[in-house]
């Protein structure tokens, strides 16, 4: 008589990568669905073939797993913003990206984490870090702002330069609601150019 095969069995066959991809794009799934608040171990192990256990082992509080899919979406997902020969273009574009990928779950979804991140000793800034170590479109949009001579080299400081991200941010925070074309023209045309092309 052949045994049918637990979810520990699967879990073991699908290693390394393969099963940290699989874990992952399970608590993706579930955070879109059911929002933080309602994630569990359990129900992103069902969704990924796997056990609770594994996912322990892996992840030892909600945060981090939810923090990790996060950052696995953002990677897979890079915003790119091509070279449109203007500050000010390049800036617009890089906002109605930002509001197109922001739905109001999504920004919900990092409301409802900031407590577990602080309980963790972590933050969006961890998350952010992880995010920008491949790539920040912000700083790709800078460089060719100073090689075009729109913007001094040394004028745009670290804070600055996150700023207008932290600003979008803040933004659907507060409302939960995307970034309006009102929103993305004021933030770049009243607060970022005049800070950095002053």
């Amino acid at each position: 008589m052949v045994m049918s095969e637990n979810k520990e069995d699967k879990a073991r066959r699908r290693r390394g990568a393969a099963l940290e991809e699989a874990i992952l794009d399970a608590a993706w799934e579930e955070l879109t669905t059911h929002g933080y608040e309602k994630l569990t171990l359990e129900a992103v192990a069902r969704r990924a073939g796997t056990s609770r256990p594994v996912l322990s082992r892996r992840w030892d509080t909600l945060s981090r797993l939810a923090s990790a899919a996060i950052v696995r979406y953002a990677l897979q997902n890079p915003t790119e913003v091509p070279d449109l020969g203007s500050l000010r273009e390049e800036l617009l574009l890089l906002f109605r990206q930002i509001a197109r990928r922001s739905s109001p779950k999504l920004v919900r979804l990092i409301y409802e984490m900031r407590k577990d991140l602080e309980a963790a000793y972590s933050s969006f800034a961890d998350i952010r870090s992880q995010v920008a170590s491949t790539g920040y479109p912000m700083q790709q949009i800078l460089d060719r702002a100073i090689a075009r001579g729109e913007v001094r080299p040394t004028h745009v400081t670290p804070r600055l330069l996150r700023l207008p991200v932290d600003l979008a941010r803040h933004e659907m925070m507060i409302t939960f609601q995307p970034l309006t074309e009102a929103d993305i023209t004021e933030i770049v045309d009243d607060i970022i150019l005049p800070l950095w092309t002053a």
